[in-house]
């Protein structure tokens, strides 16, 4: 597959208040992200996490170093808009990116602003409210929307403009356990479905392990790269990161310290309870 994102020798620092030292985030971090993949990114408050997912639509431009989406560098100011087409950010709060009292409104509000045609925006926001299984609810005020509701509004708002790549920053953040599991659920097929790449930002290890690939930031750099099983499985690396593995993981990992031998990479409850039975029943 051919890169969407790659990010090469990347240095940021936040700027200093009052003549005090600047706040370095990045000195060389260096990531690729595939076209089509899932990948989630991980890591411990302060690691970077947020930052990174901010270069990748030019919210944030490198001090160092490049970041290129679709082979466009970032800091090229006169292709911004174009880095913004290609890369579509949700973020932690859905109330902050809905500006309109209707949701099809809302819907429009980004293509509108790209100059698409009035036939053409209908017809992007009919099927990206589908895509999210909101097209009930199109004339309903956002505001009386459940949280779940209201990030999936959110991320339809994102597909009408017809991204490359949706960056999800902390999506599920403040969301109960049924809005987590609808917005989740909506990630993963845009994903598998549409195509759509997708970068999850995210401290919940459950949602990490439904991705294709992990990546673990420490202290601006990467710490662990791979698929989730094979990250998930280091659980002294996770531990020493100030992070945990998924509860199936960590389950199987407490057993072995008192004299069973299983697997640590069983992310799904289904895998550990048949491991746990197989383990018992021998």
């Amino acid at each position: 597959m051919s890169e969407i994102i790659h990010v090469e020798h990347l240095a940021y620092s936040y700027p200093g208040v009052d003549n005090t030292p600047g706040v370095a985030v990045f000195e060389d971090m260096n990531l690729k992200v595939e076209e089509g993949s899932f990948v989630a990114i991980l890591g411990s408050n302060g690691c970077g996490k947020s930052t990174l997912a901010k270069h990748f639509n030019s919210i944030l431009l490198p001090c160092g170093g490049k970041v290129y989406v679709c082979g466009i560098d970032t800091a090229d100011e006169d292709r911004l808009m174009s880095v913004r087409r290609n890369v579509g950010m949700v973020f932690q709060n859905p109330d902050n990116q809905i500006v309109a009292n209707v949701v099809e409104e809302d819907v429009a509000f980004g293509p509108e602003n790209l100059g698409i045609s009035s036939a053409e925006i209908r017809r992007r926001v009919d099927g990206a409210l589908r895509q999210v299984g909101m097209s009930h609810y199109a004339q309903h005020a956002p505001h009386l929307l459940s949280g779940g509701q209201k990030q999936r509004v959110a991320i339809a708002g994102i597909i009408a403009m017809e991204p490359r790549c949706i960056v999800l920053d902390e999506p599920t953040a403040m969301l109960d356990p049924r809005g987590r599991r609808e917005v989740l659920d909506t990630i993963i097929k845009l994903n598998r479905e549409k195509g759509i790449t997708v970068v999850l930002i995210t401290h919940h290890m459950d949602e990490a392990a439904k991705a294709q690939r992990v990546v673990v930031l420490h202290k601006g750099k990467v710490a662990a790269d791979g698929a989730p099983k094979d990250v998930f499985s280091r659980v002294e690396l996770l531990h020493d990161l100030g992070l945990a593995a998924p509860e199936t993981v960590e389950l199987c990992w407490e057993l072995n310290k008192h004299g069973f031998s299983l697997p640590l990479d069983r992310l799904s409850e289904e895998e550990c309870a048949q491991t746990l039975f197989d383990a018992v029943k021998r």
